[in-house]
């Protein structure tokens, strides 16, 4: 569920598909929906872990508000952060947004599958 200071392209819907679409050979992974607190939805799935990522140092603040918050909320599941390679610290959904929204090339930011599906709903806006 989307925070609600952030505006996503595609629906819930239409985010899990393109994510099952891209992920589906991965034998290890599922592509599951909620909007409910991540606490809930990780006591639901039985989750131990969750992974966070983080691009910048700017980023660390919020999300260890988030790991404190959710440490509290479910007891026993640790959060863990990942950090990019160096030549993908940049990228964050809201650029890319804004750069395919301006009719600039995204294909080196995304998979072939989202940037159809980018195309497609830019071209309808």
């Amino acid at each position: 569920y989307p925070s609600a200071s952030k505006r996503p392209v595609f629906t819930l819907e239409e985010r899990v598909a393109l994510c099952a679409d891209v992920l589906g050979h991965l034998p290890n992974v599922e592509v599951r929906p909620f909007e409910s607190l991540l606490a809930d939805f990780v006591n639901e799935c039985g989750a131990q872990i969750i992974l966070r990522g983080l691009r910048a140092v700017s980023d660390f603040e919020h999300e260890f508000q988030l790991a404190s918050m959710n440490r509290q909320l479910v007891p026993g599941v640790e959060t863990m952060f990942l950090t990019p390679a160096e030549q993908y610290a940049y990228i964050s959904s809201s650029l890319v947004r804004e750069v395919a929204a301006l009719g600039g090339d995204v294909t080196r930011f995304v998979h072939p599958r989202v940037q159809r599906a980018l195309d497609e709903r830019m071209a309808r806006s």
